[in-house]
C-alpha cells in the first residue's frame, strides 16, 4: 500500500493543475500529506484482512463498510467529496449512490495483493466498490486498477498488463502522457482517471518516475497517482528511503494497519 498512499500525498499539493504539469517538482513538501485515497485505501485493506475465510458476499460488503465509515469519521477532514460525506457521515445502513467516481478506483489496492487469482481479485474489487460505487462504470474502475496490481506484482510485464487492461475492460491505452497532458484537466470519474494512472505506470521508468509522470498530467494528480503508484509498487517495489518519508507523514493507527498489510504479504 505503500505506492498508493505515497501517490496521494505527493500528488496532494499539485491537484487542480497546481504543480505547472511538469516531471521536475519535489517529491516531497509542506503539502506532502495524506487525504482521503489513504484514509480509504486503510480501511479497505483492514476490512479485507479481518474476514474470516469463505466469507459471503453481503459480509464482505458490511465489512468494508464499516471500516470505511468508522476510519472516515476518525478522519472526518480528509477531503472527501460530497456524496461521500454524506454516505460517511448518514444515520444507519447507508445505501450505495451510483457513483462511477474515481474512488472506487483509489482505495482499492490492496486487493491486487491479498488474492491468489485475477478472477478472485476482480470479485473482491467488485464487492468493495459496490458499497459506494455501483454504478458499472465505478465497478469497472475498480477491477482494472487491482487487476493491474495483480497482475504486476505476480511478474506480467507491461505489455501483458496493457493488453489485459485494454481487452477486459475496454479502456484506450493507445495514448502517450504527452498526448494527454495538454488536454486534461481535474475531473473524478473512473472513465477519465483509471487509463490515465495505467498509462503513467506503463511509461514509467522506475517507481519514482511513475510518480512524477502521473502527477505531471494534472488534474485530479493525488487520486490519479495513487492508482498510479501502487501499479509501481507492485511492478518496481518502493526504495526504501520513500517507505520511511511515507511513514513520517501518517499517523500510528495507519501505520499500524501498513504493518499488519505487509505481515499478510507473500515473501
Amino acid at each position: 500500500m505503500y505506492g498508493a498512499i505515497l501517490g496521494d500525498m505527493i500528488g496532494a499539493p499539485y491537484e487542480f493543475d497546481r504543480g505547472g504539469k511538469t516531471k521536475d517538482f519535489p517529491l516531497f513538501s509542506r503539502g506532502s500529506r495524506f487525504t482521503d485515497d489513504s484514509v480509504m485505501t486503510v480501511a479497505v485493506a483492514e476490512a479485507l484482512m479481518g474476514l474470516e475465510k469463505g466469507a459471503d458476499e453481503e459480509a464482505v460488503r458490511w465489512a468494508v463498510c464499516r471500516a470505511m465509515r468508522r476510519w472516515g469519521r476518525r478522519y472526518p477532514d480528509a477531503g472527501y467529496g460530497m456524496r461521500f460525506g454524506v454516505w460517511l457521515f448518514a444515520d444507519g445502513q447507508p445505501r450505495p449512490y451510483g457513483s462511477w467516481g474515481n474512488g472506487s478506483a483509489m482505495r482499492v489496492s490492496s486487493v491486487g495483493w491479498l488474492y491468489d487469482t485475477v478472477e478472485e481479485t476482480r470479485r473482491y474489487a467488485r464487492l468493495t466498490a459496490e458499497v459506494t460505487h455501483n454504478h458499472p462504470e465505478g465497478i469497472k474502475g475498480a477491477a482494472a486498477a487491482a487487476s493491474a496490481v495483480f497482475l504486476a506484482r505476480s511478474g506480467a510485464s507491461k505489455e501483458e498488463i496493457k493488453e489485459y487492461v485494454t481487452r477486459e475492460f475496454g479502456y484506450d491505452l493507445s495514448r502517450t502522457c504527452d498526448e494527454i497532458r495538454p488536454g486534461y484537466h481535474h475531473v473524478e470519474s473512473c472513465q477519465e482517471t483509471v487509463p490515465e494512472a495505467v498509462t503513467a505506470f506503463l511509461e514509467g521508468d522506475g517507481f519514482e518516475d511513475v510518480i512524477r509522470t502521473a502527477v505531471s498530467l494534472g488534474g485530479d494528480c493525488d487520486t490519479l497517482t495513487c492508482i498510479a503508484g501502487a501499479i509501481a509498487e507492485a511492478f518496481y517495489g518502493v526504495p526504501e528511503e520513500l517507505k520511511a518519508e511515507c511513514r513520517k507523514r501518517l499517523p500510528d493507527d495507519m501505520r499500524e494497519v501498513l504493518d499488519r498489510f505487509g505481515q499478510r504479504l507473500p515473501k
